[in-house]
């Protein structure tokens, strides 16, 4: 049994897909994958996500604003958060963060949105899904400025051992996508090896970072397996072993009761 800690069910291209959503989840259903989050990237898809999480009994939601959202809007508000996260099924804040790799020059609004996000994590008990990228030190001493009792997870985890033992030790998970599949992936690979298990989830990003062999395919729940099965072999442990800890980390993180 496996869960998806991370993904974007609303982002899929389902153009030419036979069944939808539907058969999305059955081709991961059918590879082990029993609960799914589909994390929120703006407003509009924090409250339209209510509408997907009623239709399936296994898919949870977040409420967030990605740090690369385009921010022709307002930073949103620890107001519009907290109330957004008050709908069914919603058990996460984000996803949120700094990223100065992509868009460095947005620096100002990631960081008070960055901030919004924390408080409102603080205000309704949720933990929160960090982005981070190029931005090592703020994300922490952000993190210590405001902490959070829930914790959280740092997710699609690309940066240094150094950075996730300090997340450790504050409180968060480590959640790893398809990039430990990629060659180019060797100090990653490394910092899987020494994160505890305990600390460990697997995710997809879907519809993006599909894992080797389907790299330049769009990326599905169901290939989760193949970033558990990397992950296993890391660790050195079997896939069984690897799916059951990530699924109860995933359920301990989320307060969400054991299937």
């Amino acid at each position: 049994m496996l869960v998806d800690s991370h993904c974007h069910l609303d982002h899929l291209d389902l153009t030419d897909r036979e069944g939808g959503l539907n058969a999305v989840i059955a081709d991961a259903e059918a590879q082990g994958i029993t609960q799914f989050l589909s994390v929120a990237v703006d407003i509009p898809t924090s409250a339209s996500l209510v509408d997907l999480t009623a239709q399936h009994s296994n898919i949870y939601s977040s409420v967030g604003v990605h740090p690369l959202q385009k921010i022709d809007q307002p930073v949103p508000s620890v107001e519009q958060l907290v109330v957004l996260a008050n709908a069914p099924k919603v058990i996460a804040i984000g996803e949120t963060g700094l990223d100065n790799f992509y868009s460095a020059d947005t620096h100002r609004w990631q960081r008070d949105s960055f901030i919004n996000h924390l408080q409102a994590s603080q205000q309704t008990g949720l933990p929160i899904i960090i982005h981070t990228r190029d931005a090592r030190e703020e994300t922490i001493e952000l993190l210590r400025q405001y902490p959070l009792e829930a914790g959280g997870v740092m997710h699609c985890f690309t940066e240094t051992w150094e950075m996730a033992e300090v997340a450790i030790e504050l409180g968060f998970y480590i959640s790893f996508s398809g990039i430990v599949t990629f060659k180019s992936a060797d100090e990653l690979r490394e910092v899987v090896r020494r994160v505890p298990l305990d600390r460990l989830l697997v995710e997809t990003d879907s519809p993006w970072l599909a894992p080797v062999p389907h790299r330049g395919k769009q990326n599905e729940p169901q290939y989760v397996r193949e970033v558990a099965e990397s992950v296993a072999d890391l660790k050195g442990i079997s896939l069984e072993q690897l799916a059951e800890i990530t699924t109860q980390n995933f359920h301990r993180l989320f307060r969400i009761p054991s299937v």
